[in-house]
């Protein structure tokens, strides 16, 4: 959530912010001039009590036209009470309507983030490692793990549905040991293990930012109507940054705790409304996928450098699989609605013939801070009692998504005859060389 300070105090400054991420400027207009009828409205009850005061301190007098003070009284009370209620309304901590425009507000985009309008205008940053060249035609992922019979789109079809995916035999083992590899390298990293509920609440997911803007990509509980316990809607989790971040939720945390770091492996479930006809083919776009996710809780002053380190910890998971790769910093068009500056890693696929996006990592700074109101106390100085309070920043990553790396194991380390070799880091937690052949 954008500070309302800093719209009130800085308009064109945030408006010029919004104009550069490709969003509608009404949201922020319609939020301006409420605050100022919530502004306006203070001034008139702060007006109206000074005259209560005055009249209160003359009828005190017993003046000969104390009764008509006294009606002068009665009349400013009934204005002050009315003025009271209007500004209830108007306190956008208070009013439904004012804190729903500012939660469909996107994070602004950080001064270093190029502007730009789409994809197109993005930043290859680097390159790590070399395009492969092979002496035969490469093959897609589908094509080879079908042929593999270690992965079934008909049966997972059959049992749910387009684009969900069956891994069977070695290519569930596959999936199994890209899990683990991952979780060991990143706990080695020093982020600490967390296994959360794939089921969350909705203040989670306006925590985060995914409603209640983008509902339609969310997959929805259907509530029990017999289940007294719960009382809230819930929804299956798109990602474990939703439960990771809210695991601070409501909390002050001291300075000393920062920065913390957490990594989840879970289950991630996306309706992928709006990509019909995109990626229909094989593990990229899914309903269902695990994907390893990094999260982090900083000091504002250490969060840039922080997400740099997240993005060689996600690189490293890459690099020690020899995939080739490459870090691409994304223009203010084309940045997730709660990010203020990302990067995302893409590897070759020689299958497909094209880079594609395994991992994205993201420094939102405040913006969801407050959103789930997550502070930290600073420590306090020599004149001061208690440190001040400070939103911390927050930052998330995927590290990486295991699908799409599947994917990129089978397409860049295709053999000829078919089989798979098992990249060198692998091979102790697959527990054997190669799949086929």
């Amino acid at each position: 959530m954008i500070d309302i300070k800093l719209i009130r105090e800085n308009f064109d400054f945030v408006k010029q912010k919004l104009v550069a991420r490709n969003s509608s400027t009404n949201l922020i207009d319609q939020i301006l001039d409420k605050d100022f009828q919530y502004r306006k409205q203070l001034l008139e009850l702060e007006k109206y009590r000074a005259e209560r005061n005055k009249v209160t301190e003359n009828i005190s007098k017993n003046p000969p036209n104390k009764a008509d003070l006294i009606k002068e009284m009665q009349e400013l009370k009934q204005k002050i009470k009315e003025t009271e209620e209007t500004i209830k309304k108007c306190d956008y901590t208070k009013d439904e309507s004012l804190q729903q425009l500012l939660l469909m507000l996107p994070n602004l985009p950080d001064d270093s983030v190029q502007i730009g309008k789409s994809a197109e205008d993005n930043e290859v940053v680097k390159q790590i490692g070399e395009v492969k060249k092979y002496d035969f035609e490469p093959l897609d992922h589908q094509t080879i793990g079908e042929g593999l019979k270690i992965l079934d789109f008909e049966t997972a079809s059959k049992l749910s549905g387009s684009r969900f995916a069956m891994l069977k035999g070695d290519g569930a083992r596959l999936e199994r040991a890209l899990i683990n590899f991952m979780i060991d390298l990143h706990t080695a990293k020093g982020y600490k293990e967390i296994f959360p509920p794939y089921i969350v609440d909705k203040k989670c997911l306006i925590g985060t930012g995914q409603l209640p803007k983008f509902e339609e990509e969310l997959y929805k509980c259907g509530g029990n109507d017999g289940d007294k316990e719960q009382k809230e809607e819930e929804y299956l989790i798109p990602t474990a940054e939703v439960p990771l971040t809210n695991m601070h939720r409501e909390e002050i945390l001291n300075e000393d705790q920062l920065t913390i770091k957490y990594v989840a492996y879970t289950a991630c479930f996306r309706r992928e409304a709006g990509s019909y006809g995109k990626d229909t083919r094989g593990l990229i776009r899914n309903h269902q996928f695990n994907k390893i996710e990094l999260v982090k809780f900083a000091k504002p002053e250490d969060s840039m450098a922080e997400l740099e380190s997240m993005v060689e910890d996600a690189g490293e998971i890459l690099s020690q699989l020899g995939l080739t790769y490459r870090v691409v910093k994304l223009c203010t068009g084309d940045m997730g609605f709660s990010s203020s500056k990302t990067y995302d890693l893409e590897v070759w696929m020689p299958g497909e013939k094209k880079w594609r996006e395994i991992s994205s990592v993201s420094n939102c700074k405040d913006f969801q801070a407050r959103r789930i109101n997550c502070k930290y106390r600073k420590e306090k100085k020599p004149a001061c009692s208690v440190g001040r309070l400070e939103y911390v920043h927050t930052l998330n990553g995927s590290g990486i998504a295991v699908g799409r790396t599947f994917a990129a194991i089978l397409e860049n380390f295709q053999n000829k005859d078919g089989s798979i070799t098992i990249p060198k880091n692998l091979v102790k937690y697959f527990g054997k060389e190669k799949i086929g052949g």
